[in-house]
């Protein structure tokens, strides 16, 4: 009997979750991790404010639920264009769908936790969007992960993921100093959904509810045609020890990401985002060397940040929270282990890191920024981001297995 519930596998999400045995928690780093979280909360709330400490909060909160479900953007793509397996494209668009659903509240109502009037993310439709979400693609293929799947996998433990995040912070360095070149060719105005349409919050709503269904229909289609191999399951546990020890549905994770960024936007007064921290981290570097980047054009309409600690970076303190959710969750699952790298996957790691910086610095964000943020904001950037990012995604299989890279294969029964 005991054999047999330990190979019973749950009926979740399409069988994303099987119980089976766990490894141990691994308390020593589970003490490090509540120890240093409570540390920088405090440290945080003293040279800042509580709304800072609110937000690093809310960064954990991230962290936590993209680690326990390993919610993929990169390998949903992947998945996608590989093989056709569209699971992970399905839970996006019910996080879209929430996320969506709670901004038109919040956008037009101007619901806010702290009194900062909440704005989405709606930005112009050009080259640099187009080139830099098309190169974004690329990277991310490389570099086994996007922004969020960088900082929760350099939390939990992924020594590879350490080099991406470093060719990510020097990528969106070099994009910042480019930026100027980028924002003088042709582009389209701001367009959102729901305002520059006349349809209001509620109309751009029903559009892109509308769109959402539009995309899962066609992925049904595609898997009865395909009939791709299934996403391998991830070992979980029965009963509340689920919360800390085990996986958690992929789609239950979409719906909490939607809300996390929903209460995102009513407590800072915009998404969630990622990659302008990574920027401003690598700016501040070589400014300790005399470089004057506070000249860059980018950094010309408010060079505050320059001068400031980075614990006053909303966007700084809520990456710092993803890394040490990860990190929290990893340990009680007993999954920190950091490994060897080896020599294509590191060289992978970097290309694909600065690809992804360069590329978010011009398409006004990342998987998250551009694409979540994006789209939640009901910004026509968000969809051509996504739209540009799956070619780019196309074009790095073909990429990956130069440096040693497997890619899913429909043969496999999971992938």
């Amino acid at each position: 009997m005991q054999q047999q519930a330990i190979n019973e596998t749950v009926q979740e999400n399409n069988r994303s979750t099987m119980i089976a045995p766990l490894d141990p928690v691994q308390k020593p780093f589970v003490w490090i991790g509540a120890i240093v979280s409570l540390l920088l909360f405090i440290t945080i709330i003293t040279v800042t404010n509580f709304t800072q400490g609110v937000l690093f909060l809310i960064g954990i909160g991230f962290g936590l639920v993209l680690l326990h479900a390993r919610f993929g953007f990169t390998s949903a793509f992947r998945r996608l264009i590989s093989v056709g397996n569209v699971q992970g494209l399905q839970a996006h668009m019910l996080m879209l769908a929430v996320a969506t659903t709670l901004f038109a509240i919040i956008l037009s109502t101007g619901f806010s936790f702290t009194g900062n009037t909440p704005q989405g993310y709606v930005f112009p439709v050009g080259i640099s969007v187009v080139f830099g979400s098309f190169l974004f693609g690329i990277g991310m293929q490389l570099g086994s992960g996007c922004a969020s799947g960088t900082l929760y996998t350099v939390g939990g433990g992924k020594s590879s993921m350490v080099l991406t995040l470093l060719g990510f912070i020097a990528g969106s360095v070099l994009g910042a100093y480019h930026i100027g070149f980028w924002r003088e060719t042709p582009t389209l105005p701001a367009i959102s959904l729901a305002e520059s349409t006349g349809f209001g919050y509620f109309g751009g709503w029903i559009l892109q509810l509308a769109i959402f269904l539009g995309i899962y229909g066609i992925t049904v289609k595609i898997a009865k045609k395909k009939n791709p191999p299934r996403m391998a399951p991830l070992k979980t546990t029965t009963g509340l020890k689920k919360l800390w020890r085990g996986a958690w549905p992929l789609l239950l994770a979409a719906v909490i990401l939607g809300v996390l960024n929903a209460i995102t936007l009513a407590v800072r007064g915009n998404p969630w985002g990622i990659t302008s921290a990574f920027a401003l981290w690598g700016s501040k570097f070589i400014q300790m060397f005399g470089v004057d980047v506070a000249n860059w054009t980018y950094w010309s309409d408010d060079p505050a940040p320059l001068n400031q600690t980075v614990l006053a970076d909303s966007t700084s303190v809520m990456n710092f929270g993803i890394i040490l959710g990860a990190f929290l969750a990893a340990s009680f699952q007993g999954n920190f282990k950091p490994g060897k790298i080896k020599p294509g996957i590191a060289t992978a790691s970097i290309i694909g890191g600065i690809f992804m910086g360069y590329g978010a610095r011009l398409a006004f964000g990342c998987n998250i920024g551009a694409y979540f943020g994006g789209i939640a904001s009901f910004s026509l950037h968000g969809w051509v981001w996504m739209l540009m990012a799956l070619i780019g995604t196309y074009l790095a299989l073909f990429l990956r297995p130069l440096f040693g890279m497997k890619n899913p294969n429909p043969k496999d029964s999971i992938c």
